[in-house]
């Protein structure tokens, strides 16, 4: 019996018993998806495509492996595994702060023709170097959790501490994106969400203390350049950063740097990211450019504002999010789909009517109400078009109609969302 049979027996057994037999087939596939589809090993690091593209996101990569945690002090070759992907994270961190896909090796493979500032050194690395605040938060959520959930700290080396040092000076220059930043980026001949206006500046924006960002988790172009959902996501992941900094690495410089610029978007945040909507009352916008302007919107990618409570950045009772949620969940959200098959949060990056997997799961991940558990565990279950795996987008009207066949990440969540819905299922 191979480790993920061991690890998933508790909840596969747990369902069979309540009669949800397909839900734990779906369980046993999607959690093993990334393990056995997408992990390739190279030269003492682990390196993850995301599925169906030969890169590696950071964001994606860290969430692909994230329900492995729990059993990384269980199994030594997942801890083995983990520890790898997180060499290989810092590597890449260290060679450019900017870029969200990376390729295995130098081959200067890229998966289009961009016109951006890299040096001859970073160029064959780089898949696609659209700058996302997230790409550089999930990294330091994965550090921080394997620390939490192994004991382990021998990552923890003059390396990490190099690539902490790179994250704060990125985010701290691009507090002061127009005045400070060298990044720009243009493609061409690409809808207008694949590309940066103004040069390849993004549109204008004024200091807030929060954290500029290119482009959304979706890859999609940020309409206004703080993302909020990324700013909270990025306070958190500081917040965990100063406790590595203080108790593993005892580097007082790079703890205070990030409480400092914690505190910086916090206060922007608390200034600049909240609207008071005529029918929810105080929200948290989606997007903000301390200009007066605010998205109100939320997009199935996570971080998301409907993820907040789930990345451990506000609390599922907080009433501004619970306000936030209410509006999300509605038609007042532009991505937010209805349907004879589903009803939930799609994105602008896939087309109208397509809800992700994703974005239920996470509803369920966030949600203290039991029933409403159960009915996304009936819906997600409906879902998979007999594939018995998750899919980036599902009409919301027809689960054979779908986006991405092979999409590790909506499998890697799902499973997590199972874990916890197996509990409320009868």
């Amino acid at each position: 019996m191979n480790w993920i049979d061991e690890a998933t027996r508790p909840v596969y057994e747990a369902l069979v018993k309540k009669g949800r037999d397909k839900l734990a087939q779906m369980y046993r596939r999607c959690f093993a998806s990334t393990w056995e589809t997408t992990l390739q090993r190279a030269d003492g690091t682990v390196f993850l495509i995301t599925g169906d593209i030969p890169a590696m996101w950071l964001r994606d990569s860290s969430a692909q492996v994230y329900h492995y945690l729990p059993f990384a002090s269980q199994f030594p070759e997942v801890k083995e595994a983990i520890l790898g992907l997180i060499k290989r994270q810092a590597f890449y961190i260290r060679l450019d702060p900017y870029t969200n896909a990376f390729n295995r090796e130098a081959s200067g493979r890229h998966g289009y023709d961009d016109r951006t500032s890299l040096t001859d050194a970073q160029a064959p690395w780089i898949w696609e170097r659209k700058y996302e605040v997230d790409s550089l938060c999930y990294p330091v959520r994965l550090c921080h959790a394997f620390w939490k959930q192994t004991g382990d700290a021998a990552w923890c080396d003059g390396d990490m501490a190099d690539t902490s040092r790179t994250i704060l000076s990125t985010w701290e220059t691009e507090q002061r994106h127009f005045e400070s930043s060298p990044y720009y980026f243009m493609r061409s001949n690409c809808p207008p969400s694949d590309t940066l206006s103004n040069g390849g500046k993004g549109t204008p924006v004024a200091y807030t203390g929060m954290v500029w960002s290119g482009f959304r988790p979706s890859d999609d172009a940020c309409e206004y350049g703080y993302l909020v959902p990324s700013n909270f996501f990025a306070a958190r992941s500081l917040a965990q950063m100063a406790e590595i900094a203080d108790e593993l690495l005892r580097d007082l410089e790079i703890a205070a740097r990030a409480v400092k610029l914690r505190e910086q978007i916090l206060e922007g945040i608390e200034r600049f990211a909240t609207v008071e909507h005529p029918l929810f009352g105080k929200v948290y916008a989606y997007e903000v450019d301390g200009l007066g302007h605010s998205k109100l919107m939320d997009d199935a990618n996570v971080p998301s504002l409907l993820s907040l409570p789930y990345l451990g950045c506000l609390d599922p009772r907080d009433e501004v999010y619970l306000n936030t949620r209410k509006m999300v969940l509605s038609a007042s959200n532009p991505y937010y789909y209805s349907g004879t098959c589903a009803s939930g949060i799609g994105s602008p990056h896939t087309p109208e009517d397509y809800i992700w997997p994703i974005s239920l799961c996470v509803q369920g991940l966030t949600s203290t109400d039991q029933q409403e558990i159960i009915t996304l565990a009936d819906t997600l279950e409906n879902m998979d078009a007999g594939t018995f795996l998750m899919h980036e987008g599902v009409h919301k009207d027809d689960p054979k109609q779908f986006t991405r066949p092979w999409f590790a990440w909506a499998n890697s969540i799902f499973s997590e969302f199972v874990e916890k819905a197996a509990a409320c299922l009868s």
